[in-house]
């Protein structure tokens, strides 16, 4: 009897815990992102950012993930325009005795602005970057598809980067009333 006693009380000291936290978190000030939903000044912002082509495949990959993020609202006439200059490189890694290169590292850095179009003053000026390790094997074609996989998933986790700061940074403009 003196364990399941002891036992309800740690499950209501855990659940008091719980609705404490909750209540600290609320009067933090903390609200979601696209609070009011499509239709909320942070979504409409978001979706008036117009990305043109980036070059590369790399490029290519970052626009297309953006254009997925940054099109909650569906389209609107764009308002602001999201530069991007990419860096990708691939540089050896683990060199062995016969020269023979056995690791790999694939960096993927973005320098972006965002610019808004009616007056041309930059409101965002970031930079994003990630990087992977690709183990190079004797298979040439394995280790082509290992550097084309990791540039698609960094290319996903710099769009991701880029995409909450635009969004941050266009939220804090429509709490302001900008």
């Amino acid at each position: 009897m003196l364990k399941r006693v002891q036992h309800d009380e740690k499950r209501w000291g855990k659940a008091l815990i719980a609705c404490l936290a909750l209540l600290a978190l609320t009067a933090c000030g903390l609200s979601p992102m696209y609070a009011g939903g499509a239709s909320s000044g942070a979504a409409q912002g978001i979706a008036a950012v117009d990305i043109p082509a980036i070059q590369g495949r790399g490029g290519w990959l970052i626009k297309n993930a953006l254009d997925a993020r940054l099109g909650v609202a569906g389209q609107v006439t764009p308002q602001y325009r999201l530069d991007v200059r990419l860096d990708d490189s691939l540089e050896a890694l683990g060199v062995l005795n016969d020269d023979t290169i056995s690791r790999e590292r694939r960096i993927l850095r973005a320098r972006y602005q965002l610019v808004e179009l009616a007056t041309g003053a930059v409101l965002l000026d970031a930079t994003a970057g990630s990087d992977a390790g690709i183990d190079v094997v004797s298979s040439e074609y394995a280790t082509i598809a290992a550097e084309q996989k990791a540039l698609e998933n960094l290319a996903l986790e710099v769009a991701d980067r880029m995409a909450t700061q635009v969004a941050v940074t266009l939220r804090s403009r429509a709490a302001a009333g900008q």
